[in-house]
């Protein structure tokens, strides 16, 4: 009830917190705080989705490729709100087809960068898509990145307050999606493919059950890659539990090569290793290399008063040099 309703009513103030006590209290449709308990396992839908949605698709066209700007972000999202009518444990991988196929593009060739239990450092080290080309750098990927979205079990508005995961039951919005994206993902992507892995972990850096495993690795093509980079990277002042050729890297190591793939396995591929330094760079383990530091020390003025968004590339660049 609005302020200006409690003086329209006639009750005097204590009767009216009286009457407002005595009455039971009515959950709001939705969810919202202090209501019912939670019915799913994960957040509920993002507020604003809609806007959010076209706002990332109109920027990804506009900003990050704009050669793709004859596509159309609202028949797009026409296009992806058709899971939003259906039961959040009825969504199928399917349903995403058409918002799939319209919202699909090329990747460039040797750019395809997967990865398991990285996200965060992955999308800093794909640079929004400028140095390697994430699932999340894509359009159908970049979209639905970090949001979770899906319909009230039994009614037509969205549930704000929670939203089934894996736990609750298979086919549920979010995984639906992620599983549709990482298959045609992983079709479009050739030449040289990275993986990114976590070799601190407690799981396994690769996880034998996992979007990477399950519908990633199946739907890469043999006559368009031409090789694999794995790369394990660790924890700065971590554990370092698994490493290349050892526990789950090596049961993909394995599987690619049971499959035919050419691979190599690289342990903190220094390029991403500068990267995570950048926030430890007292940590012994963020020692630069000789190479580096010795470039370092031979122009001082260059590195004087720079920013770390000037010197960062500069590294990786060198770094990459020296991995060679």
């Amino acid at each position: 009830m609005a302020a200006g309703g409690c003086a329209r009513s006639g009750l005097r103030l204590p009767a009216l917190l009286l009457l407002l006590l005595q009455m039971p209290l009515q959950p709001r449709a939705g969810g919202a705080a202090g209501a019912a308990p939670a019915r799913w396992s994960g957040p509920g839908t993002v507020p604003q989705l809609q806007s959010v949605f076209l706002g990332r698709c109109a920027e990804f066209l506009a900003l990050l490729r704009p050669e793709l700007r004859d596509k159309n972000c609202t028949a797009i999202w026409e296009a992806f709100k058709v899971v939003l009518e259906k039961d959040p444990c009825s969504v199928l991988p399917s349903d995403y087809d058409l918002f799939i196929n319209l919202s699909r593009h090329s990747i460039p060739r040797d750019k395809s960068l997967f990865w398991e239990n990285n996200h965060l450092l992955v999308t800093s080290f794909a640079e929004n898509g400028h140095r390697f080309v994430s699932l999340s750098n894509v359009l159908y990927g970049m979209v639905g990145d970090f949001l979770t979205w899906c319909r009230q079990k039994n009614d037509s508005g969205l549930d704000y307050q929670s939203c089934p995961t894996s736990e609750d039951c298979e086919n549920n919005p979010v995984d639906s999606y992620w599983k549709s994206a990482s298959v045609q993902y992983a079709k479009d992507s050739s030449g040289v493919i990275h993986v990114m892995l976590n070799g601190s972990e407690p799981t396994g850096a690769y996880p034998v059950k996992g979007f990477f495993a399950d519908f990633e690795v199946p739907n890469l093509q043999k006559d368009k890659v031409t090789r694999i980079e794995i790369w394990v990277m660790h924890e700065i002042g971590g554990p370092k539990l698994e490493s290349c050729g050892e526990g789950s890297v090596k049961i993909l190591e394995e599987r690619l090569e049971k499959m035919g793939f050419q691979y190599s396995c690289i342990d903190d591929y220094q390029p991403v290793k500068l990267l995570k330094c950048v926030e430890h760079s007292s940590h012994p383990d963020c020692a630069l290399n000789l190479a580096v530091a010795s470039v370092q020390r031979e122009v001082p003025s260059l590195y004087a008063g720079q920013s770390v968004s000037f010197i960062f590339p500069l590294l990786v660049a060198l770094a990459s040099v020296a991995q060679m």
